[in-house]
């Protein structure tokens, strides 16, 4: 059983905020980074995957530590997206909830960099800002790091590009005593690197849920596709799982619009997300997303880092990731907060073989998820088409005259009738577009 966060250290005043979240007992990484971070003066570098709360694990003591008396900057939190820096705000808002001094600023990329600067002008003990952004603010003399005593570098391997460029630049504007964090859900040999270079020699290292990817929550499955009915088996599974909130992850963002605009046709109630969009659009989605008013999310790699939404039942990887860190980001969306969720790699039959190499690195196991039938995939095709026609908005620039003939065609008939008519229909039309595909096949 583990500790209450009461005899980690942290103060009455964010006790009392987090008992108001309903956020009562601590995880393994915020057990053991908590105490190490308020008692010692060590670095850190805290190793657990995504989803295991260490947003706290750093945020918290932060809170505790940070002198509420002055408004200069005394934490820089450097975070890969925008999405990410804001879900921190917003956590580290509530957290202090009751230290009504304590000021935190965010400062990434994707929006007006003026307004920032006014508000770095007002003063905040707390930064959280995109690598980008910060070298920016940093080169037009709008913001003071001299009085920085903590460097966090959250997500650390999905900044790794942009920090080899510009880390030096920030960590120059940084007062030499301070102390480093740096979190991350995997240790690749680039982050290795990072730590040697920037970190003390005597850094503390702390591992937590490195056994499993994310947690045990999460079941880890596959199912095998031809090419041509890819699409077809994943409406086939949305429609199953109607209702529920899930993440369908793209290698590109041309994929990523293609299989959104695939799914409108189709009335699923879904939203694109990738970097190319602006980032008011992402921000609207986001939001519609986290609100429920969209219950599926097609969305890049980097686009998706930062998506705190609980009840997210499952995952899809419709395109294999390139890398096993993003398998792990990527399933690390479900399953959050002790839930259960599912995460589904789409595979063609060339790419079967990859998943003993995911299995044996991330030291999980795999299981087939089966594939529907023909017959099934079928019937759920004709469920699309009943829903296209039923979301489908009227048309009022319809004559008055052409709709009361159309009614006298079918007046006679009963509701039950008039959907036989049109099920018939429909599977008609369907044997006369095969056979009309399969004549154009053999002319070519």
């Amino acid at each position: 059983m583990s500790k209450p966060f009461s005899t980690l250290g942290i103060s009455a005043s964010i006790l009392k905020a987090l008992s108001e979240l309903n956020i009562v007992e601590p995880t393994e990484i915020q057990q053991k980074t908590i105490p190490l971070f308020l008692g010692e003066n060590h670095d850190i570098v805290g190793l657990a995957k995504t989803g295991t709360g260490k947003t706290a694990a750093f945020g918290l003591p932060l809170l505790q530590l940070v002198n509420s008396e002055s408004t200069d900057v005394q934490a820089v939190i450097l975070v890969p997206t925008r999405e990410l820096g804001q879900q921190i705000v917003r956590n580290l808002e509530s957290f202090a909830k009751y230290i009504p001094s304590i000021s935190i600023a965010s400062i990434c990329g994707g929006t007006p960099i003026k307004p920032q600067i006014e508000r770095l002008k007002e003063g905040a003990q707390i930064v959280v800002a995109t690598p980008g952004r910060l070298i920016d603010l940093i080169q037009r003399k709008a913001i003071d790091l001299k009085t920085t005593e903590y460097l966090v570098l959250d997500e650390a391997d999905e900044m790794i590009a942009i920090l080899k460029e510009g880390l030096d630049e920030i960590v120059a504007e940084l007062p030499k005593k301070r102390r480093t964090l740096l979190f991350s859900a995997t240790l690749p040999g680039a982050i290795k690197q990072l730590i040697q270079n920037y970190l003390n020699k005597n850094v503390v290292q702390i591992s937590a849920n490195m056994e499993t990817v994310g947690n045990e929550g999460i079941d880890h499955e596959y199912i095998v596709v031809d090419p041509i009915e890819k699409l077809e088996v994943l409406m086939h599974f949305l429609n199953s799982r109607d209702g529920e909130r899930g993440i369908i992850f793209c290698k590109t963002k041309a994929a990523v619009n293609k299989l959104a605009k695939n799914l409108a046709i189709n009335k699923f109630s879904s939203g694109a997300l990738h970097g190319s969009l602006t980032q008011g659009i992402r921000d609207r989605i986001m939001e519609q997303f986290r609100e429920g008013h969209i219950n599926i999310l097609v969305a890049t790699d980097l686009a998706a880092r930062g998506i705190d939404v609980k009840e997210i039942s499952y995952v899809i990887n419709y395109h294999l990731p390139d890398t096993y860190e993003n398998y792990v980001h990527r399933s690390g969306r479900t399953a959050r907060a002790g839930a259960k969720g599912l995460s589904l790699t789409v595979l063609q039959q060339e790419e079967v073989f990859e998943i003993a190499d995911f299995e044996r690195e991330l030291g999980i196991k795999f299981s087939e998820f089966k594939k529907p039938t023909a017959a099934s995939l079928e019937e759920n095709n004709m469920l699309l088409w009943a829903k296209q026609i039923f979301k489908t908005k009227p048309n009022h620039d319809l004559s008055t005259e052409l709709k009361t003939k159309v009614k006298t065609v079918f007046h006679h008939l009963t509701k039950e009738e008039l959907i036989e008519k049109l099920m018939a229909s429909y599977v008609l039309q369907n044997k006369i577009d095969i056979v009309d595909k399969t004549v154009k096949k053999f002319k070519k």
